[in-house]
């Protein structure tokens, strides 16, 4: 018998899974949740294995939570065999099944899928209504409309906007706790010797099910995973469980040591909190929530919870806003025209630079590496190699398992890689080997000598990053804050100059071999 045509479908994305939506606040007997686990998403790019797996489990958990409260599901697994692997026709068929009137959906967070269910929408003979994701701070265009008037896009005046508009961090006189905005000075740490961060948090999983059905149905993967002890939540409870966790053990020494990296520590303070974040089991708004209450009963100084705080509050949304507000173009950008291609060792790990080896390793391994890793080893080595910025963030969208586009691109692209020509950052996040040597230990047990420029044993990063400068004169000579640097380098002589050149060429040519 067919369904009456008063039937609505609703569409959730796997980065969508957000229980307090209102959606879920009332059972309604002619709507349908429609979760799909679709081969085409998975290796639009190859992803990492522990992300497939995480998102899939995630999906599984939250549609079986749906059905516990009596909401009607319909779930295509990769290994249904009702499943075509097609976002359309899947659709088409439980429109045509329930005889639906209405086809709903939530904004998407990427570009491509908002114009593809824009598309579909336009295809089909029934009605379709769009609506928030009910997750960000912000709308889509609260960031463009905010610098309409002003002359420059900046982050920390964006942020400051937000922590005024949204009240968070302020005092009863309207001025910032701790009487600054930013405490990022105090934020740059390096790990004391002997110091032991705690053990990150981990509950384990058997996702083995899952993992044979990716197998089966041929997904292309890249990474490590263990079926028997994934280490990721996949639902609200273990999210908010983490959550706890991070408040009451890490969040103390957080700020003092985001940009510490150590060997044999992967996450040292981190929250490990954006996967659960990015695909909405947790919000923004109750992370930050948690963070200040922990400030304001003494269980952190400022200096932790502002920094915390600033990367959700305002990195996060900051990045949202840049990223509507330049897609399409923005995944185009290219402001060095960097053309070579990524090393191989980027997927095997291989390489005697220890920074970047361990940096790999652990985003193998664990599919995450933290910020400044992503930022100061990973891709200050692509921007001074002059990786294809579409190559660069191809593997940062695969690798990572909180990667998005709509906050991959912004940072990658655009912090990283500078090949915005300077719309999220104010200048290139490029350094020698002394930076990597302040914030970790990775060069004490390095094959190459963090201290030499030229030279069979001089660490790459420290030609390269001269060699960058050099290069790259014409583009960022003006820009005040590169100046100090061509100041420097300007004092070298010519003939030290040109070795420098030659050390980096060299090592070019054989990049794969580093």
């Amino acid at each position: 018998m067919m369904a009456e045509k008063n039937q609505i479908l609703r569409l959730v994305l796997g980065d969508q899974l957000n229980s307090n939506h209102s959606w879920y606040n009332i059972v309604q007997e002619n709507v349908c949740y429609i979760l799909m686990e679709i081969k085409a998403e998975s290796e639009y790019v190859k992803h990492h294995i522990q992300k497939i797996t995480g998102i899939f489990s995630a999906m599984r958990n939250f549609a079986d939570m749906l059905k516990s409260k009596g909401h009607r599901v319909f779930y295509f697994k990769i290994s249904d065999t009702k499943n075509e692997h097609r976002f359309e026709e899947n659709l088409n068929y439980l429109i045509d099944l329930f005889n639906c009137s209405v086809f709903e959906y939530q904004e998407p967070d990427e570009y491509r899928l908002d114009l593809l269910l824009r598309s579909y929408c336009q295809k089909i003979s029934i009605d379709s209504q769009v609506c928030s994701s009910e997750h960000f701070y912000t709308t889509r265009t609260e960031l463009m409309e905010f610098f309409s008037s002003k002359k420059s896009i900046i982050m920390e005046t964006f942020y400051r906007f937000m922590r005024k508009k949204h009240k968070v961090l302020i005092d009863s006189k309207g001025k910032p706790e701790g009487s600054k905005w930013n405490f990022d000075k105090s934020n740059r740490k390096k790990l004391p010797k002997k110091h032991i961060p705690p053990l990150p948090f981990v509950k384990h999983h058997h996702v083995q099910q899952i993992y044979d059905e990716i197998i089966d149905a041929g997904i292309n993967y890249i990474g490590k995973i263990n079926p028997e002890a994934f280490i990721w939540p996949v639902s609200r409870e273990e999210s908010l469980e983490m959550m706890d966790d991070f408040i009451e053990r890490l969040l103390p020494d957080f700020g003092s040591y985001q940009d510490a990296m150590h060997r044999d520590y992967w996450s040292v303070y981190h929250s490990r909190l954006s996967f659960a974040l990015n695909i909405k089991m947790i919000s923004p708004q109750e992370i930050v929530n948690r963070v200040e209450e922990a400030f304001y009963k003494n269980k952190c100084e400022i200096s932790q919870a502002e920094g915390f705080i600033r990367q959700i509050l305002g990195w996060r949304e900051f990045m949202r806003g840049i990223y509507w507000k330049e897609m399409p173009a923005y995944e185009n950008k290219n402001y060095f025209n960097a053309t070579r291609k990524l090393p191989e060792f980027f997927w095997t790990g291989n390489t005697k630079m220890q920074c970047l080896k361990k940096s790999i390793d652990q985003s193998m391994d664990f599919a995450y590496a933290h910020h400044i890793q992503r930022l100061m080893v990973i891709g200050n080595f692509c921007l001074m190699a002059g990786i294809d910025p579409d190559e660069v963030d191809e593997w940062y969208l695969g690798i990572y398992i909180d990667a998005f586009q709509w906050v991959e691109i912004t940072n990658t692209r655009g912090m990283s890689q500078f090949a915005d020509g300077g719309i999220v950052a104010t200048k290139p996040y490029c350094s020698s080997a002394n930076y990597i040597d302040k914030m970790s230990d990775y060069c004490s047990s390095c094959y190459y000598n963090k201290k030499e420029k030229t030279g069979d044993r001089a660490c790459p990063y420290n030609s390269l990053y001269w060699n960058f400068i050099h290069k790259h004169k014409d583009e960022l000579a003006n820009n005040q804050r590169m100046s100090m640097m061509y100041r420097i380098w300007d004092k070298y002589t010519e003939d030290e100059k040109q070795l420098i050149i030659n050390q980096a060429s060299g090592l070019l040519e054989k990049i794969n071999e580093l």
